[in-house]
């Protein structure tokens, strides 16, 4: 999800790679769970976040729509995003002691905060959002222990792809002037992406990139 601020009104004024330290140590966010409230639908997933989410929980993408997540245009296209429930409008998955159920397989946006990535010239680095998290006095963390994602190098290059793919879907869809050929695409990137399984015996990065090449086949 872009969003269209200055970044200087928002974040420290520095841009942070992964080997950085950031002052994002909150203690465990004891006695806090602002951050899993009143979120709206921000908080958009990507594949590998519909990925673990399923493996965690066992629930398919089917299943998670139940309950747990809600489709929502973004950027002209339509994609998951966590459901807020309740009066609280509380993440679904947050418990009855404001504890995330699945930390382990927490979405990359939910890793990142209150970090956010700037992209450019086709890279990508960390701001720090300095109105965004409520714990004060927070310490500095290496931001890889931050983000805590394993095969990182694989990973960014996943989130790059991703990122520029979907500018290049908003790009085609904003030319486009028929609604239809518009809700076709959106339906494929679904049922490529989300819907159709992925094999738990075969890398998650490489399934990706096979999906991506047919599906950039099927939309040039």
């Amino acid at each position: 999800m872009k969003r269209n601020v200055d970044l200087s009104e928002i974040s420290d004024g520095k841009l942070y790679t992964i080997n950085d330290m950031a002052k994002l140590g909150c203690q465990d966010c004891v006695g806090c769970f602002a951050c899993c409230r009143g979120m709206g639908n921000s908080i958009v997933l990507d594949p590998l976040d519909v990925f673990r989410i399923s493996e965690k929980t066992g629930l398919g993408f089917e299943g998670l729509l139940q309950a747990h997540i809600e489709l929502n245009v973004v950027d002209g296209i339509i994609l998951p995003n966590l459901r807020q429930t309740g009066l609280n409008e509380a993440c679904a998955f947050l418990n009855s002691e404001g504890r995330c159920s699945i930390h382990e397989a927490r979405p990359g946006i939910c890793r990142l905060f209150p970090l956010g990535r700037y992209y450019e010239d086709g890279d990508y680095k960390y701001f720090l959002q300095v109105n965004e998290c409520q714990k004060g006095n927070r310490t500095k963390v290496k931001i890889s222990k931050w983000v805590d994602t394993t095969e990182y190098p694989k990973y960014k290059a996943y989130i790059l792809k991703w990122h520029y793919f979907l500018n290049e879907v908003e790009e085609l869809l904003a030319r486009s002037k028929d609604e239809g050929y518009n809700k076709q695409c959106c339906m494929l990137i679904l049922q490529a992406f989300y819907m159709k399984k992925y094999d738990v015996t075969r890398d998650f990065f490489e399934q990706f990139g096979e999906r991506l090449h047919v599906v950039r086949e099927a939309l040039s």
